[in-house]
């Protein structure tokens, strides 16, 4: 548990649950009417299992951050949840949530977790949740347009357009599986060259350990194992970064050059004035980062075009969970 308060009990009836599930971590927090967060709790998302078994951890981490607020679950006025792959949120099911265990069908998340907090559940998806948080309380307050790029385990992506967030026909802001090299890398979508293939962390992962098992010498493997993960976390890519690794430094730098050339596509096709980037590795990374992607953005930009404003996340790891609460308002 994160964080504990003891005031849940003059906000009866009025908290919400938020619930961001990610590709490594699931992360609740139960927030009053002023988005303060109360309580918190994470826990590792299962890497092997089925969707349910993923349902079931979510519950257990919600829970617990119920507790840490003083309250239960169902005391909530409403659990909010960002999620990765096509979500359904009129009947609250996900679907290809491929970053996931055993998540290539269709499962309603919504029933199975209404039915174990014993609180109405609404489901988003992650990023366009994530992104709607940052037009409300974030970086993005201040725009009526923008575009949210989050860079972690995979390459999401989500829009506001007028004041809306454009969901198009259910799996608008996939910017991560838009190509952007012809006959590129092999994306774990099944598509050749998409932006994912190059820039998120699986996807670096998999280039990194096929490297190391040809020889290529790194401090990857070591990192992980000191960090007692199993897998390439945000966290150990920016240690291999700080001991100078050559192939994680590689594997980074192509990436910004990758999202540079992601993003200035869907900007030269928008023309939004505003760029939020968030996700696990750009948190981790910070406003040096956001830079290099800033001056790699620059190099694609239609000449006719104003270069938009390009932030970092102002909410953090938190931006998901917020944004589940906040879609916890209508559940």
């Amino acid at each position: 548990m994160d964080q504990t308060s003891n005031g849940a009990a003059d906000h009866k009836g009025k908290l919400r649950g938020g619930i961001d599930l990610g590709g490594t971590k699931i992360e609740a927090i139960v927030v009053d009417q002023s988005n303060k967060v109360l309580g918190s709790s994470r826990h590792p998302t299962p890497i092997k299992g089925t969707p349910e078994d993923v349902a079931k951890e979510m519950a257990a981490v919600m829970k617990e951050a119920a507790q840490a607020a003083g309250t239960t679950t169902d005391q909530l006025a409403g659990i909010g949840v960002g999620s990765p792959g096509s979500v359904d949120t009129a009947q609250g099911t996900v679907s290809s949530a491929r970053n996931l265990p055993g998540w290539d069908g269709s499962y309603a998340l919504a029933a199975a977790l209404t039915e174990q907090l014993g609180a109405h559940v609404k489901v988003g998806n992650d990023v366009q949740v994530a992104i709607d948080a940052e037009y409300q309380i974030g970086s993005g307050h201040s725009y009526h347009s923008l575009l949210g790029v989050f860079w972690g385990t995979g390459i999401g992506g989500g829009m506001i357009l007028d004041g809306q967030l454009w969901h198009g026909r259910g799996g608008a802001g996939e910017i991560g599986h838009t190509v952007i090299k012809r006959g590129g890398r092999r994306c774990t979508c099944g598509n050749n060259g998409c932006l994912e293939a190059y820039a998120g962390r699986a996807a670096m992962e998999i280039r990194a350990r096929g490297e190391i098992e040809r020889g290529r010498k790194s401090e990857l493997l070591k990192i992980m194992k000191d960090k007692d993960r199993q897998h390439f976390t945000s966290a150990v890519w920016a240690g291999a970064i700080e001991q100078k690794d050559q192939l994680a430094t590689e594997l980074i730098d192509g990436a910004v050059t990758a999202l540079g050339a992601g993003i200035a596509s869907a900007v030269n096709l928008l023309d939004v004035p505003a760029v939020v980037i968030g996700g696990g590795l750009g948190v981790r990374f910070g406003q040096p980062y956001i830079d290099r992607i800033r001056t790699a953005t620059a190099k694609h930009l239609f000449p006719g075009h104003q270069p938009p404003d390009i932030h970092l996340t102002s909410l953090g790891d938190l931006g998901g969970a917020l944004g589940a609460a906040l879609l916890a308002k209508d559940a």
